[in-house]
């Protein structure tokens, strides 16, 4: 038996000689307990090795002995007491950190012992603490051997939940990931987060947004998801992205001559889409007595839907499914009818 569990049972044979029963009893209840917890240490080892308990090693550390992992996509620098003030008031009432940061332990550098996963704004809570009157606060972290790979898992798991983590901002971050961490395979990084290559496709094309189009937008952060599904279509064919690029320049100029301009991403992309199809011919109308129907095209230049305006609100669609149309075209082609009309 080794030292440490000779240890265990002589801790065991105090508690029983202390309480003193008659003989006999002694006996019996000495063997009940060391057999429950023998078996207990066994059950526990069990679930270890089952992986149905998993053990993680959490420390209380000095903050300032962690840095933030370079693909940290949290500004730490922005970070402010005012933008972290329910947590600091939550840790100064519970007198500790309750839920760990995700860590990962460095080797051969000098100032700094770990890397932070995830936890930057917890990190800037404790080292603001630790200088305002709570010098005793340490940060609790959990240590984790990960890869560059799983840490970007780990991280968007977390991210996932975060309401102060804009679209943009996260779409950025996957399109950075799908090369360092994918090798461009966007299936494979779906299946590894676990999402729909339909979800991260939408991601992406954000992410993948020109320059001199985002340059219209006063607030690019202000970009959501449902936003891409009506300026992808813009884009193709090249005489119309051309035309919307112009417009595009058109919006950041005036706004940079301070002429004003669209304010917010709806106003902004309904310009875009005038300014994207073709000019009318000259003469007068038809006169037809309606609306004529307009198509509603996928990124590729496919028509997909048509919508017939019979009333003031009301709008008929029809699917137009010859030539190839697939389910995803369908798909994106209704999700920019929906953001039109709801907005």
């Amino acid at each position: 038996m080794s030292s440490k569990n000779r240890g265990f049972a002589a801790g065991l044979a105090s508690v029983v000689e202390t309480a003193a029963p008659p003989p006999g009893v002694a006996e019996r209840a000495g063997e009940r307990l060391g057999m429950g917890t023998l078996a207990g240490r066994n059950n526990r080892l069990a679930e270890l090795a089952s992986g149905a308990l998993v053990s993680r090693a959490q420390e209380l550390v000095d903050p300032a002995r962690c840095r933030m992992w370079s693909e940290h996509n949290r500004d730490y620098a922005a970070l402010t007491e005012a933008s972290c003030a329910d947590l600091i008031e939550s840790l100064k009432a519970q007198a500790k950190q309750e839920v760990p940061a995700i860590v990962r332990r460095l080797h051969g550098d000098p100032a700094y012992d770990f890397e932070v996963i995830c936890g930057a704004r917890r990190h800037w809570s404790v080292s603001w603490l630790r200088a305002h009157n709570y010098a005793d606060f340490r940060f609790l972290v959990e240590v984790r051997d990960l890869t560059d790979e799983e840490a970007f898992r780990i991280s968007d798991l977390e991210n996932r939940a975060r309401a102060d983590l804009t679209d943009l901002e996260r779409a950025r971050d996957y399109l950075r990931a799908l090369e360092k961490h994918y090798e461009g395979r966007q299936k494979t990084m779906a299946q590894r987060l676990n999402v729909t290559e339909t979800w991260l496709s939408r991601y992406l094309d954000l992410a993948r947004l020109p320059a001199a189009l985002m340059g219209a937008f006063s607030n690019q952060q202000d970009l959501k998801i449902k936003h891409v599904t009506q300026l992808k279509p813009l884009l193709k064919p090249d005489d119309r992205r051309q035309r919307m690029l112009d417009e595009a320049q058109r919006i950041a100029d005036n706004r940079t001559s301070g002429e004003g301009g669209p304010v917010t991403p709806q106003d902004v992309i309904r310009k875009l889409a005038q300014a994207a199809d073709a000019p009318k011919r000259s003469g007068s109308p038809k006169k037809s007595g309606k609306t004529p129907a307009e198509v509603i095209s996928t990124s590729s230049g496919r028509g997909v839907i048509r919508l017939d305006s019979r009333k003031r609100n009301e709008v008929a669609l029809t699917l137009l499914l010859a030539g190839g149309t697939s389910r995803e075209d369908v798909v994106e082609a209704f999700n920019a009818v929906l953001a039109r009309c709801f907005p």
